[in-house]
């Protein structure tokens, strides 16, 4: 922006906050759940000034663990470098039974994992969205919509986005658990009854509309089932891309993968990629 050009407006921008609001809501009773939900909300700089705007939504799985990613900052640099759009983004933290909520909403995994993972679809869709768009002001679009997550709260995320296109327009998977599966690993075929690609190539359907970022570290596990010479999480991920495109996904407009060398599934590699995310996502 040009001083000399727009001087007013240039240093109205200079003087004005760009760190988000951060509202704690703490205790929130579910009854599709049955248990108290802790959710961060992360509002624009200018919320409360700017009553008559709405805007994009950002929801994430294990908003407990935004803080050691420095999310708070890394928005307030983003806003300050006007590189993504001011959101509402809302961090909702993991519950004591993760590993049965989050998963795959059609079946468990083949340990049983993710058995409640049906309840946290209706958690999010039939409690926490309308209560969110009752207390903020959401532009409702589903391309201001954005669901994402971390490991198996990023499957979540891409399961519940999945399954409603009309709510959510991007998802976004940080070193996904999209091994997930229905059974054991099968030597002769190791890479069969992974359950979210089962459901990505059985959508019929699609109304090609939606956005999907993706991300792995090559230090995110050791594991190769396959004995291809590259780790699980990153062959799953490249799979799932591969299934997106079979549905009619372009990958230049609608898919990103982002592949950090010396990534490790932890926080600290997510938020290294939270920038792209959020410039990617928000766009």
């Amino acid at each position: 922006m040009n001083f000399w050009s727009q001087p007013i407006r240039t240093l109205q921008s200079l003087l004005a906050g760009k760190a988000p609001h951060l509202r704690q809501m703490r205790h929130w009773h579910s009854r599709v759940l049955g248990r108290d939900v802790d959710v961060d909300i992360y509002l624009p700089p200018e919320y409360y000034s700017a009553r008559s705007r709405s805007y994009p939504l950002l929801l994430l799985n294990d908003g407990q663990d935004l803080p050691a990613m420095r999310f708070f900052d890394t928005l307030e640099q983003l806003y300050r470098q006007e590189a993504v759009p001011h959101t509402v983004v809302v961090g909702v933290y993991a519950g004591r039974e993760r590993h049965r909520e989050y998963g795959t909403a059609r079946q468990a995994d083949y340990k049983g994992r993710g058995d409640k993972a049906a309840l946290y679809r209706d958690f999010v869709l039939t409690e926490l969205m309308p209560l969110l768009h009752r207390r903020f002001r959401l532009s409702g679009l589903p391309e201001e919509s954005v669901f994402g997550g971390f490991s198996l709260g990023g499957l979540s995320a891409f399961d519940i986005a999945w399954a409603h296109p009309e709510i959510f327009g991007t998802a976004g998977v940080f070193s996904g658990a999209l091994w997930w599966r229905w059974s054991h690993v099968d030597t002769h075929n190791p890479d069969a009854d992974r359950i979210i690609h089962d459901i990505v190539h059985k959508t019929p359907n699609r109304p090609n509309t939606q956005r999907f970022w993706l991300q792995c570290g090559t230090l995110d596990e050791t594991d190769d089932r396959n004995n291809n010479g590259i780790i699980d999480s990153i062959d799953d991920t490249l799979d799932l891309i591969k299934a997106l495109k079979k549905q009619g996904y372009a990958e230049e407009q609608a898919i990103r993968y982002v592949e950090i060398v010396g990534g490790e599934h932890n926080p600290h590699t997510w938020g290294r990629a939270m920038p792209d995310f959020l410039e990617w996502a928000l766009r």
